[in-house]
């Protein structure tokens, strides 16, 4: 397995702005759709463990990764989970809530783990814990003002949104202040990707990184 440096994927993740959480039924579809939004300027991809054979899609990915893109593992809800995927070639470790016993596994390898959290005291806890990057999940029900409220006492807190985020919004949660965001099912159009029209999700892609960027410079 490659070496991996948790500090320089935190940073890429940061610079690059864009997680794109792929949760899908259709395993051997997942290398095109990582090939059409690559070519839309998404360099971050999440597979979720709810896609079957996760771990041996993250293996074969990683394999033909001429470091490109940046793979991690989505939806793991346990320590031996985590050793599975890491040892399959994640980089980075996302989970729905906040164990511990997640967070160490993937500090002991050096491996970025990133807990979901959804409250004040959650995320610190997080931070305590060793967590760079925080997922705010769920976040469609908190909004991009809970980003910019908790930043005002915990300006150093990496929150990276996910669930509710689109195409069309994402400005005002990098506006917010995000660290980045987790994007699925807004990207990965389910039909698009039935109907095998992967052009369809490269230009979403285009339209996502611009948004981010411009939302950034603005």
């Amino acid at each position: 397995m490659k070496t991996i440096d948790h500090k320089r994927i935190t940073t890429s993740i940061q610079e690059y702005g864009v997680i794109a959480v792929i949760r899908m039924k259709d395993g051997d579809r997942v290398k095109k759709v990582v090939e059409a939004i690559l070519a839309g300027g998404v360099h971050v991809i999440e597979i979720t463990m709810t896609v079957p054979n996760a771990a041996s899609i993250i293996e074969s990915l990683q394999k033909d990764n001429d470091g490109s893109i940046i793979i991690g593992a989505g939806t793991v809800t346990d320590s031996e989970s985590a050793v599975r995927v890491i040892e399959s070639g994640a980089q980075y470790v996302v989970s729905p809530i906040l164990d511990h016993a997640i967070i160490a596994t993937c500090f002991e390898r050096d491996v970025l783990g990133i807990p979901g959290c959804y409250t004040p005291t959650e995320i610190h806890t997080a931070r305590k814990s060793g967590a760079d990057l925080v997922k705010l999940f769920p976040a469609t029900s908190l909004g991009p003002n809970f980003i910019k409220d908790i930043r005002g006492p915990f300006p150093d807190f990496k929150l990276i949104p996910t669930g509710g985020v689109t195409v069309d919004n994402v400005g005002a949660w990098i506006a917010a202040g995000a660290a980045a965001v987790g994007i699925g099912s807004d990207l990965l159009n389910k039909e698009a990707i039935k109907n095998e029209q992967y052009g369809i999700l490269t230009e979403r892609a285009k339209l996502l990184v611009g948004n981010v960027q411009r939302a950034r410079h603005a």
